[in-house]
């Protein structure tokens, strides 16, 4: 039924939909919690089934309803949520994850990330990964907002190479990544999970990115999308809290972009010709 959704696997062999939803900014409101409880359901719904949190997004309350969205849903998700910086100790991180865990109301996450570097030393936090998935409360463990450097000094601590993901910020406006961090992670098989992907909406105004998108009946952000979707393990998770978005998010799948207008894409948005420092938001 979703087999036009592009798969990523990941390091332990297991394959996930390259598509998913993110819920930063959820929670926020009581108001909009029914909204964004069906907008995650639907994406479930449609196949985008890698659903993005973490402890960070509404002081924990986006996790809340993601674990209302998913309820009924559990064994259908690939659950994915972040451990603050600040709280990525040796215990810490294991108590972090426990309340993740009951704010999602299950008891295993499919992913779990450090949100971005901290002041704890990386072989730390990697020991608290490793025990946490030794006692079956995650299946595997990354990273995010990890540039080159960093995933280098990662793999260099006893286990570190057993990171299943990076998730950085990545669409067609920051094409930073692929100078160097995209070509490294394709190369050590870890996953690039791209947040933001439509640059929460900026790029969506861009002439040639309407352009191309009135070409195939489509929408822009469905075509920045696309752009993502057609590289070697990128797993673009678009944050939307109204469920009409989220299913013109999963057409993206469906273009078919020739050749000429990805090299229009190309000129609208270079892509880098030297290193630049890893943007986050």
């Amino acid at each position: 039924m979703f087999d036009d959704i592009p798969t990523v696997t990941l390091p332990s062999g297991k394959s996930v939909p390259a598509l998913g939803i993110g819920t930063w900014n959820m929670g926020d409101s009581k108001n909009e919690m029914p909204k964004e409880i069906a907008a995650i359901r639907k994406a479930i719904e449609l196949g985008m089934t890698v659903v993005d949190t973490a402890e960070m997004y509404a002081d924990g309350r986006s996790e809340e309803v993601v674990g209302e969205a998913i309820k009924t849903l559990r064994d259908d998700v690939f659950l994915v949520s972040k451990v603050y910086p600040h709280n990525a100790s040796a215990q810490g991180t294991i108590e972090a994850c426990e309340r993740s865990l009951k704010r999602l109301g299950t008891d295993c996450l499919d992913l779990y990330l450090l949100h971005w570097r901290g002041s704890y030393p990386l072989k730390e936090t990697v020991s608290a990964f490793e025990k946490l998935r030794d006692d079956g409360k995650i299946k595997d463990w990354g990273v995010s907002n990890f540039d080159t450097d960093d995933m280098e000094e990662l793999f260099s601590v006893e286990n570190g190479s057993n990171c299943a993901a990076n998730q950085v910020l990545y669409n067609l406006s920051r094409r930073g990544p692929e100078y160097d961090l995209l070509p490294w992670c394709q190369s050590h098989g870890v996953p690039l999970m791209a947040y933001s992907p439509i640059e929460q909406g900026r790029i969506l105004s861009n002439h040639e990115l309407i352009r191309i998108a009135k070409a195939y009946q489509a929408t822009p952000a469905q075509v920045a999308l696309a752009f993502l979707l057609e590289l070697d393990g990128v797993m673009p998770i678009p944050k939307s809290s109204n469920a009409e978005r989220v299913t013109e998010n999963r057409g993206a799948p469906e273009l078919e972009i020739t050749d000429e207008d990805w090299a229009a894409l190309d000129a609208a948005f270079p892509p880098p010709v030297k290193k630049t420092a890893l943007a986050m938001l």
